[in-house]
């Protein structure tokens, strides 16, 4: 007994050791656990204007989602399986936005929108419009040989999957994300209606989903319809590891008379780097086509040549966080 009872003082100065070995590494372990620091958090305030067209972000923490928004929804990437997409970005940060590329060199790049509503879908069908997808500036661009960018909506996809399975077996031509049914991401964008919030992430998930059977020179560029978009919209793309493109040079070709203005609009504005936005919905920009070679002949008297939106944009968009 007293052999036994001799030991006890060293079994607790033991224990004494191992609880304050455990109070001195259990901050490092919750360290390393932990979500990285945001790098452009505390830069944010101090950083001089970005160059290369990225937006400054209003982010001073690691975006978290809205709580009914699925942490890995339909189409939400890994850092690993989108390392090689142009576009990718970091999943789990708020994206950044893009206007255009370097101001050096002489490339600008074209972008083209595919939008489908509801009711552009409802009037389709019911035989009120005869088309949204303008065959004339395909058959341009493929016998111009000229470089360009999709931004699809899913429906749009739907409705068009021949055409769709035509612009993606191009070489030339870039397929980009436009949201699954061009509904608007804030209030008041053009009359649009809203999607609401809680289901932002699933609704450009599944665009994504609907493109990549496709294949072609798929992309992790996104644009908003009406390029309308703000701090919660853009905390809601966080998880699925996009770019967003805006565009410096918009045509203004949606429900245009004439097509002199867009090339009047195009032409004055465009610079090296730029991109330019326009729309290949044939009955709601039905004068795009015929501003498109007047568009390129400029582009040519100006020095300036057309290439696909992951080229102007260059080290301007993957993975970089504004």
């Amino acid at each position: 007994m007293p052999a036994k009872n001799s030991r006890l003082p060293l079994v607790a100065t033991l224990a004494a050791l191992a609880a304050a070995v455990a109070l001195l590494t259990a901050p490092a372990v919750l360290r390393e656990s932990g979500p990285d620091p945001d790098p452009g958090a505390s830069a944010a305030a101090t950083t001089p204007a970005p160059q290369n067209g990225v937006k400054p972000s209003t982010a001073d923490e690691t975006p978290q989602p809205s709580a009914s928004a699925s942490p890995r929804p339909p189409g939400n990437p890994t850092a690993d399986s989108t390392a090689t997409v142009p576009g990718a970005s970091r999943p789990g940060r708020r994206p950044p936005v893009v206007d255009h590329g370097p101001r050096t060199g002489d490339r600008v790049a074209l972008t083209f929108d595919a939008d489908m509503t509801d009711a552009m879908r409802h009037q389709l069908r019911s035989g009120a419009v005869r088309s949204y997808a303008n065959l004339a500036i395909v058959e341009l661009l493929e016998r111009e040989e000229v470089p360009a960018t999709f931004f699809l909506t899913g429906k749009w996809v739907e409705e068009y999957p021949e055409v769709t399975r035509r612009l993606a077996a191009n070489p030339r031509f870039e397929l980009a994300n436009h949201t699954y049914g061009h509904l608007a991401f804030t209030s008041d964008c053009y009359h649009l209606p809203t999607i609401p919030r809680q289901r932002m992430t699933a609704d450009v998930a599944r665009t994504f989903d609907v493109i990549a059977p496709y294949g072609g020179r798929q992309t992790r560029y996104f644009r908003f319809p009406g390029l309308c978009h703000d701090r919660a919209a853009l905390t809601e793309l966080a998880p699925l590891g996009v770019t967003v493109v805006d565009g410096d040079v918009v045509s203004g070709d949606p429900f245009a008379k004439s097509w002199r203005p867009i090339v009047d609009a195009v032409l004055s504005r465009v610079r090296p780097g730029s991109v330019v936005v326009m729309h290949v919905t044939e009955a709601n920009a039905p004068m795009t086509d015929e501003a498109l070679p007047h568009i390129l002949a400029g582009l040519a008297a100006r020095g300036l040549t057309p290439a696909p939106l992951s080229e102007v944009l260059g080290a301007a968009s993957p993975g970089r966080t504004p």
